[in-house]
């Protein structure tokens, strides 16, 4: 009987400690290490810091660091729909898939990468540093819209998932009202990211007008692109929030905005869209025109030739983007001499467009300028580059032309050289303008240029050949095509992929010089000390790349000459001394992890499958030996 007491004893003794296993774990690793008082006070201070800032620089940053977390998600989408073109034939994604990454990627590039970058990352540090505004006017304002940003990204990847964005970035209808109920994230993704920009362009009108120390005439060209950004997303974004709402309630509630069997008309959408979408493209590439203007007049150590042309120049261009929203809609149908106007009013642009282009090239006309710079290196390629796109632009203004390039790879080739050149040229220079000036962080500008040069060749591999692509007819948005076109698919495919790994390479590059690049320059510098300490002197330490205090500190062990034994005694009893609370707490966990946690999840591991298969042997065993007896009895 005693035996049994104890089996049973030892038996519940075991279920005991599996049950609670989850329980003991959660204790040790999370319950007492957050009770720590010291962390959950580096907790709080993080919060307050970054989650609840109103700190101006700190919401640029995180606006910085979050375009460029989905950026890795446009540029691994755009590599997908590359490689699905490589050679004619192939089914790397579904077809509808495909239709829904071409989709996400166009969205995800101008929304949630360009967008908060240029604007809400560049425009928060550097516009109150202008205006000599001690933060934007309403700092709480600006900490909502980026938190308005940050969630809806997750709601558009949903879309992605259920596949259910196949309607291409325009959301045309019906093809949009047809897509499953995925789209209605995507809907509410996008009026998420225009409250966050409504509210972001109100905030930097109202401190640029209320909070400026400098009169108009004196604000930086770079403010001044800020504002009239601002003031073309308050009057275009909510034009945009009424066609997606309509459409919104098209699907939901049977209205027929869009649906001709009910009196709609599906080309008011496209009026709607397009009289956003055209500003939206100056919303994209006038904060790059104002950084392509800093860094020109800071490396050709001169003030910008004709500032108030080049800020008549701006404020034209956004004035005209709002009459020109026809000329995406030329094959829609419309009248003659509306084709006619709008072909006229769009080949007005150019003519500001110029004069801005022409007034950098009077900048740096005679100047001595830094032209290997790598920020100055990404400005010319923009000029040259977005100046190609303006080109192309005016062959699509003329509507006949457009009639046969509508929809063509054309097209693509052109906003690319406006936008993946332009805006983009425009982001990379103004990081490496700006970049010692935000963090104080140096960077080797021979690595910089090895980066830029990748990138300019791959991004005209990848889109120069979609000229030829588009004359020769190819449509966009079609995962397949004829043997005649393999050839410049293959050489635009190959573009991508340098332009790929030039990005990965620019991750690197980030990850080294902001988390790896003052760890590793210490321990390289005290191991060349420590190896080469018997032969040093103060000349080849004087001649030694350290700060002076560093110096002064290495001075008095080469003049004492002690032992590399005691320096080393020295460096351990420094490290003890520290650290050595830290390690023992460590040395410890290291114990307690080995002989207790490591064992017992061995022991659960094996035994657990053990005792259940036990225990549902003797529960089958007593159940059939009852039913048994009843059968028989």
């Amino acid at each position: 009987m005693k035996q049994i007491f104890i089996t049973f004893y030892i038996l519940a003794k075991d279920i005991f400690y599996i049950l609670c296993a989850p329980i003991f774990c959660f204790n040790d690793f999370i319950v007492k290490p957050l009770w720590s008082t010291s962390l959950m006070q580096k907790v709080r201070q993080w919060i307050n810091r970054w989650i609840l800032s109103t700190n101006h620089k700190q919401i640029g940053f995180m606006y910085i660091i979050y375009g460029g977390y989905s950026s890795i998600l446009g540029v691994l989408l755009s590599a997908v729909v590359r490689l699905q073109l490589l050679i004619p034939g192939q089914e790397l994604v579904e077809y509808q898939v495909y239709n829904n990454i071409v989709t996400a990627h166009g969205l995800i590039m101008i929304f949630w990468v360009v967008m908060p970058i240029l604007i809400g990352g560049y425009g928060n540090v550097v516009v109150p540093l202008q205006i000599s505004a001690a933060d934007m006017a309403f700092p709480r304002l600006n900490n909502l819209s980026f938190w308005l940003l940050a969630p809806s990204l997750e709601f558009l990847l949903k879309a992605l998932i259920d596949s259910d964005l196949g309607c291409g970035w325009t959301l045309y209808p019906p093809l949009s009202i047809s897509q499953g109920n995925g789209i209605y994230f995507a809907i509410f993704a996008l009026h998420l990211a225009g409250a966050s920009s409504l509210i972001g362009a109100i905030n930097f009108i109202v401190t640029i007008v209320n909070m400026s120390a400098l009169p108009f005439k004196h604000l930086p060209l770079f403010t001044w692109s800020i504002l009239i950004t601002s003031l073309l997303i308050v009057f275009s974004l909510p034009v945009l929030a009424a066609g997606i709402t309509m459409l919104l309630t098209d699907r939901a509630f049977a209205t027929t905005f869009f649906d001709p069997s009910g009196g709609g008309d599906p080309i008011l959408f496209q009026h709607l869209f397009w009289f956003f979408g055209h500003p939206e493209v100056y919303i994209l590439i006038l904060p790059a025109f104002g950084i392509v203007s800093e860094v020109i007049q800071y490396n050709c150590h001169r003030p910008i030739f004709g500032k108030k042309g080049m800020v008549s120049a701006m404020i034209s261009i956004g004035g005209l983007g709002f009459i020109v929203w026809g000329h995406h809609m030329y094959t829609v149908g419309l009248s003659l001499d509306t084709r006619a106007y709008f072909t006229a009013a769009t080949s007005i642009i150019a003519v500001p467009t110029g004069v801005k282009v022409y007034s950098w090239l009077a900048t740096m006309w005679m100047s001595n300028v830094r032209v290997y710079s790598p920020a100055m290196l990404y400005v010319i390629s923009f000029i040259f580059l977005f100046t190609m796109g303006g080109l192309s632009g005016v062959v699509l203004a003329n509507a006949s032309i457009d009639v046969a390039l509508h929809d063509t790879y054309y097209v693509v080739a052109h906003f690319h050289y406006v936008l993946s050149m332009g805006a983009v040229f425009g982001i990379f220079a103004g990081f490496y303008h700006w970049i010692f000036r935000f963090t104080g962080i140096t960077y080797s500008i021979y690595i910089a240029r090895i980066h830029f040069l990748i990138t300019f060749i791959g991004v005209n591999l990848t889109f120069f050949p979609m000229h030829l692509l588009g004359f020769a007819g190819m449509p966009r948005r079609v995962p397949d095509y004829p043997d005649i076109y393999a050839h410049l698919n293959y050489i635009s495919t190959w573009g991508a992929i340098s332009t790929f790994w030039s990005y990965l390479f620019f991750l690197f590059l980030l990850l080294y010089w902001f988390v790896l690049k003052k760890p590793i320059y210490r321990c390289y510098n005290f191991i060349k000390f420590f190896y080469y300490y018997d032969t040093f002197s103060i000349q080849a330490l004087e001649a030694w790349n350290l700060p002076e205090n560093k110096k002064n500190q290495l001075k008095p062990w080469i003049t004492q000459k002690k032992s590399r034994s005691y320096l080393f005694y020295v460096c351990i009893k420094y490290l003890l001394k520290k650290f050595g609370n830290l390690l023992i707490q460590f040395f410890f966990f290291i114990i307690k992890v080995l002989l207790v946690y490591i064992p017992f999840f061995i022991f659960c591991l094996f035994y657990t499958p053990y005792f259940i298969i036990k225990l549902f042997y003797i529960v089958f065993k007593k159940f059939f030996t009852s039913l048994n007896a009843i059968i028989n009895g």
